[in-house]
């Protein structure tokens, strides 16, 4: 079976999912946050390099203050767990989107975990965290506009690769598979630069739910899948 080297997940449905069982919504998202460390576990396993997933969005601070707060603990809660993790598993973290909107404590343990875990050799662990596309790709027009008023970059010489230098993705190749759970059927402005040419996969699973043989089956789709670029079609091992 041929597996995708990057695979990107939005983590939908935990809320759903808590109240399916009588629980609070923050109790969905903190058992949706265990499930991460799983499921990178598992996609080591199964061969991936690159997971990607949609952590917090911009759109995110629109939610119920109590809800966003316990968001943001759990976060803190989780950067400790995470390094953890990342230690036990040779994981190497980054996180993307725009952190300066989030609180002092947490960008320090943001710069701490990937200090401390840059030279890993095992799952490339990328975060979206406090994450829009549409604000990516604005941030990153405004530093290539200003290095072009700066003379740093000439007007003639941008193209897609230039370009990609200045997104939060940066030395990260493009995602194979776009994985979303709880059955919307939306990229919800996610990594819409990097996801052109990317197969999507949807399930009506939320996102606590979906497990070690859940990835197997997305994987299993996209093997199914015609992969063409400029009209080739991919070579797949299926």
């Amino acid at each position: 079976m041929n597996i995708p080297q990057h695979v990107a997940i939005i983590l939908d449905g935990n809320g759903r999912w808590a109240k399916k069982k009588g629980m609070p919504r923050n109790y969905g998202h903190a058992q949706g946050s265990k499930n991460v460390e799983r499921i990178c576990e598992e996609a080591w396993r199964m061969g991936i390099k690159y997971l990607t997933v949609y952590a917090f969005s911009t759109e995110n601070w629109n939610r119920p203050k109590n809800e966003v707060d316990a968001l943001m603990t759990l976060l803190r809660n989780y950067m400790k767990s995470c390094l953890k993790t990342a230690a036990k598993n040779d994981m190497k973290i980054r996180v993307i989107g725009d952190k300066t909107a989030l609180d002092q404590d947490i960008k320090q343990r943001i710069s701490e975990l990937e200090a401390a875990t840059q030279n890993n050799q095992g799952l490339n662990f990328t975060i979206a965290l406090n994450y829009g596309s549409r604000d990516e790709m604005i941030r990153a027009t405004k530093r290539l506009a200003q290095d072009c008023v700066d003379g740093q970059v000439k007007v003639e010489d941008i193209n897609e690769n230039l370009y990609e230098t200045y997104l939060d993705t940066h030395g990260v190749p493009d995602p194979d598979l776009l994985i979303r759970t709880s059955g919307e059927l939306r990229l919800s402005n996610y990594l819409l630069w990097q996801l052109a040419y990317t197969e999507f996969y949807f399930t009506d699973v939320l996102w606590p739910d979906f497990t070690k043989d859940e990835l197997k089956k997305a994987i299993e789709q996209y093997n199914r899948r015609d992969r063409r670029f400029g009209g080739v079609k991919e070579e797949t091992n299926v």
